[in-house]
């Protein structure tokens, strides 16, 4: 019988995100911001807590539209520090407006969509993992948008938090091959 990830556990906010949403292949450049971003928020954390404040998050960043995060200021820097609902950690809320910014530089020269999925070559890396110990944390591709994310003067954005995004993004399949999702997220190659 096929289990889930071994990571999921038993809660039933993990058990839908990994069934319906983690490993999708997403194309969509202001949701892979997002994700990119939370990722960042993630990190000295464990994605629960994330999973677990993602809608206070959408609240308080204004559904992360880029656009509008890039042109807040300390003013909104502090009045998120005074918000439970979120992680309160002033390098993370500093570093998704300046991400703003860049990501709009990005999506203006050829879409953030385009730039994530190009080092891809356009499709999700089908990998073949059997057991948690086999999937890396990071690898040479997430070393290499990393650098070019720091290069551009993005932040929270190293090597091991990017490849958690590719995951989660779908830009490589990392469902082990004795997950019922595996097979499912593998037959979504192409951009809808």
């Amino acid at each position: 019988m096929s289990e889930r990830c071994g990571w999921v556990g038993n809660d039933p906010i993990y058990e839908a995100y990994h069934d319906t949403e983690w490993g999708v292949p997403e194309y969509d450049s202001r949701a892979l911001w997002e994700k990119l971003i939370l990722d960042g928020f993630q990190a000295g954390l464990s994605w629960i807590t994330i999973l677990k404040k993602r809608d206070n998050f959408r609240a308080a960043f204004q559904g992360f539209d880029p656009v509008l995060l890039a042109e807040w200021g300390e003013k909104d820097v502090d009045r998120l520090l005074q918000d439970a609902g979120i992680i309160r950690h002033r390098g993370k809320i500093e570093a998704t407006l300046n991400n703003a910014r860049i990501w709009q530089q990005i999506e203006a020269e050829q879409g953030f969509d385009t730039y994530l999925w190009n080092y891809m070559g356009g499709r999700p890396k089908q990998n073949r993992w059997r057991t948690l110990d086999e999937v890396p944390t990071e690898t040479e591709i997430s070393r290499q948008i990393s650098k070019d994310l720091k290069k551009r003067g993005f932040k929270f954005c190293g090597p091991t938090i990017v490849y958690a995004f590719m995951q989660a993004v779908g830009m490589v399949n990392d469902h082990l091959v004795t997950c019922p999702c595996h097979a499912k997220v593998a037959a979504i190659q192409n951009r809808p």
